[in-house]
């Protein structure tokens, strides 16, 4: 007994499909208490598509498939930076005000301000 499935365009989309239907469905049940480990997360899988990419560029002999995996490769890339420069602005907002470095104290010549009337 064979099982032979061939990757048609249908099944490609059909698998797309389901796969965006289940990522909508478990990223809405995440408490927002944990959208910033799991943006971490998902930068993570923004590096498999760059590694994804680069191989889909590196194995290119068409012009077309050159330029897909170009973009690939800049899409993911962006989107993966991106996602740990919003990481890290999010984690800022959890850190404590009192954990700032305080500036430092200069000891030359101290300048007055006087207040005009």
């Amino acid at each position: 007994m064979s099982f032979d499935i061939a990757m048609t365009g249908f099944v490609a989309l059909y698998i797309f499909m389901l796969a965006g239907f289940a990522g909508w469905v478990i990223i809405g049940n995440v408490p927002a208490i944990l959208h910033t480990p799991l943006m971490s997360g998902s930068n993570f899988v923004h590096g498999i598509v760059v590694v994804g990419g680069l191989f889909a560029l590196f194995n290119a002999s068409t012009h077309l498939e050159q330029a897909i995996g170009f973009f690939a490769v800049l899409l993911g890339a962006g989107n993966a930076a991106g996602g740990y420069v919003v990481t890290d602005r999010m984690l800022a907002m959890f850190k404590s005000s009192e954990a700032k470095p305080k500036p430092a104290h200069h000891h030359g010549a101290r300048v007055h301000h006087l207040k005009r009337s």
